[in-house]
């Protein structure tokens, strides 16, 4: 091997070192930051904003991951913890899916009926009833010619609402000329069989039924006396 080939030979050394050197320098960069940074773990990122109170569905979330490290611990990474569950506030597209961002829908008790009927938003609802809130159910009665004066009653104290639907416009009954369309709400309660039959029957023979907010706290049910109201006791 003469002089030219030995610094050949040396020059090809020292190239593969330097290659081994630089490939054990990216190594390292690669295991400092898997150290500072740790093994990712699957998360949930909300799609687009969602109101309060909706139910929860997979539709709503995307999927993603992200370092365990930085994940808050009250992060969900499973799905099935939305089951049955309803925003407590509104859910901001882009943020992370968190435990303490979301409750267990209201349930029947022992005894208890479902039963969900359509409110006026305007004059029943007006965006302040939500699930697990209490209130009072009014209905509203025409009076008859020569007979009986209108009336407004009070059928049902304490209802507990468990759901709130989504805003639907109504078409008018086309036997009734002077209705207009409006919007409603749909209000599911938890009632017992008698309140049922009370909420049902004024949904179907009512003028109105309205619904009033009653203020957290409030045990004492309302007057007997109070719960029928005449335009004459004013006089």
């Amino acid at each position: 091997m003469n002089s030219r080939q030995r610094r050949g030979v040396i020059l090809l050394l020292l190239s593969v070192l330097c290659a081994l050197g630089a490939f054990a320098g990216v190594l390292s960069v690669i295991s400092d930051v898997n150290s500072k940074v740790g093994p990712e773990v699957t998360a949930y990122r909300i799609k687009r904003d969602v109101a309060p109170y909706t139910p929860l569905g997979p539709g709503q979330f995307e999927k993603i991951t992200m370092p365990e490290r930085w994940l808050p611990a009250t992060a969900v990474t499973d799905l099935d913890q939305t089951e049955g569950k309803i925003a407590v506030t509104t859910l901001k597209a882009g943020s992370l899916l968190q435990s303490d961002m979301i409750v267990k829908r209201p349930a029947l008790e022992p005894g208890q009926q479902e039963i969900a009927i359509m409110i006026d938003a305007a004059t029943g609802v007006a965006g302040k009833i939500t699930p697990g809130a209490t209130v009072n159910i009014y209905a509203t009665f025409a009076g008859e010619r020569g007979g009986a004066a209108a009336q407004s009653k009070l059928i049902v104290s304490g209802a507990r609402v468990i759901d709130v639907g989504r805003l639907t416009a109504l078409s008018p009954d086309r036997d009734d000329r002077g209705s207009r369309a409006t919007d409603a709400v749909p209000i599911t309660f938890a009632l017992s069989a008698a309140d049922t039959q009370r909420v049902a029957y004024a949904e179907s023979f009512a003028q109105h039924v309205r619904l009033a907010l009653v203020a957290p706290g409030t045990t004492t049910p309302p007057d007997p006396r109070d719960r029928t109201y005449t335009l004459d006791k004013d006089k």
